[in-house]
């Protein structure tokens, strides 16, 4: 979904050694924070900086990243990975989830067929009808600046634990040193528990009951997020042929989601540096709301082409989990995230993942499908998580990497 700002303002040109990255513009004015407090300016220059962890932990250098005049070094990515954006957009159908709920067979039909083309080719598609409020959206992106605008020292209440995938970081800077992302992250998991609000929880207890307003507009945005994440189950479940029915429905009845917040400054040098590096989700569905600014592209036969933002629509991919769920038939593709000089970007990122124990193994129809039986062996959610969180960064890589370590090559044999 993108929600249209009131006042839009003048795209920038981007360098002439780069190509037009978005036409797409938005408000630059703060939205204000769904907080019991005063409102704040958009970024605090003084307080809003990142702490820079080179190396050992030790915090060794501090940037604002909203008044650097250049970018400093751990920012700049090699130009293989970030060279420009082409031209050409990508075409991602717009599919119409509420064919499920209105009984339209050809309607269903049509949705099912742009699911498999787009899930066999790169893996993204746009979805409507998916019944999420617009108000809802509104207040959760809205929610989102009012965090991000916060001091340093109140940000870093929240800040993650290395190793572990819930908290505020700047940059990925508690986990990498090079090739650091212009961008801030605010993460947190969902169980739909049906009892306990486990998201209002995660706030008060972490930032304090100032923040339970800003925890309930969560609350409700990630068990809207994990209903359309089981709708689209189904449909992934009729485009692939599973035989039995419900089949993915049933196995992320359980699950336990990430929700990610992010916030991407303006840059002074885009060229130079990324809003998020190349990567493909190792979790099993993304769901992304954006803003208008856009900023999102896939890598595709080479090139990295922009997926434009569609009004009232959310970008869907498929992530690392989904494609060993579909025995590889459907493909988890190399994506990123470029910044822009003057306009700051916000998204809204909700990953559903298994279980933490849940075995991922395909559907017995979808493994007999293939010409090999099994492209990836059985693996728990658990360890899989772990890998990417303490082991590798994620790229295009990650499920054949982890594959390897849970069989590694036999021992050659002495010669005789």
């Amino acid at each position: 979904m993108v929600l249209q700002p009131a006042q839009q303002v003048t795209t920038l040109s981007h360098p002439p050694h780069c190509s037009a990255r978005s036409s797409a513009v938005m408000d630059t004015s703060p939205a204000p924070p769904l907080l019991l407090r005063p409102s704040a300016p958009s970024i605090d220059p003084s307080a809003a900086k990142a702490v820079i962890s080179k190396s050992g932990g030790a915090a060794a250098s501090v940037y604002d990243l909203r008044r650097e005049p250049n970018i400093p070094a751990p920012f700049v990515w090699p130009h293989a990975e970030a060279c420009p954006t082409t031209a050409e957009e990508l075409g991602v159908p717009v599919v119409d989830v509420g064919v499920l709920r209105k009984g339209d067979a050809a309607g269903l039909r049509r949705a099912v067929s742009q699911v498999a083309a787009a899930c066999t080719t790169h893996g993204f598609f746009q979805v409507s009808g998916h019944g999420v409020d617009e108000a809802l959206a509104r207040a959760a992106l809205e929610s989102a600046s009012g965090f991000f605008r916060l001091s340093l020292a109140e940000k870093q209440r929240a800040r993650r634990v290395p190793g572990t995938v819930s908290g505020y970081t700047s940059a990925h800077a508690d986990r990498f040193a090079s090739k650091l992302p212009w961008k801030e992250t605010l993460s947190f998991g969902f169980q739909d528990t049906g009892a306990a609000p486990v998201v209002v929880d995660y706030f008060t207890s972490t930032l304090g009951e100032d923040f339970e307003p800003m925890g309930r507009v969560y609350q409700e945005y990630c068990e809207k997020m994990n209903e359309l994440s089981l709708t689209i189950m189904e449909l992934l479940e009729l485009s692939l042929g599973v035989e039995k029915r419900g089949y993915y429905r049933e196995f992320f009845a359980d699950s336990s989601s990430i929700m990610r917040c992010n916030y991407y400054p303006p840059c002074p040098e885009p060229e130079r540096t990324l809003g998020t590096g190349p990567h493909c989700d190792p979790t099993a569905l993304t769901i992304l709301l954006q803003d208008d600014v856009g900023g999102l592209e896939v890598l595709v036969d080479g090139d990295w082409r922009p997926v434009r933002p569609v009004p009232g629509a959310m970008v869907i991919n498929i992530g690392d989990t989904f494609m060993a769920l579909s025995n590889g038939r459907y493909k988890s593709c190399l994506h990123r995230a470029v910044v822009n000089r003057r306009q700051e970007r916000r998204s809204l990122a909700f990953f559903l993942c298994p279980r933490a124990d849940r075995v991922v193994r395909p559907p017995p129809t979808v493994a007999a499908a293939a010409a090999s039986p099994r492209r990836y062996p059985d693996f728990t959610w658990a360890d899989f998580m772990r890998f990417t969180q303490r082991h590798y960064r994620a790229d295009t890589h990650t499920l054949d990497a982890f594959t390897q370590r849970l069989s590694p090559p036999p021992p050659a044999q002495e010669a005789a």
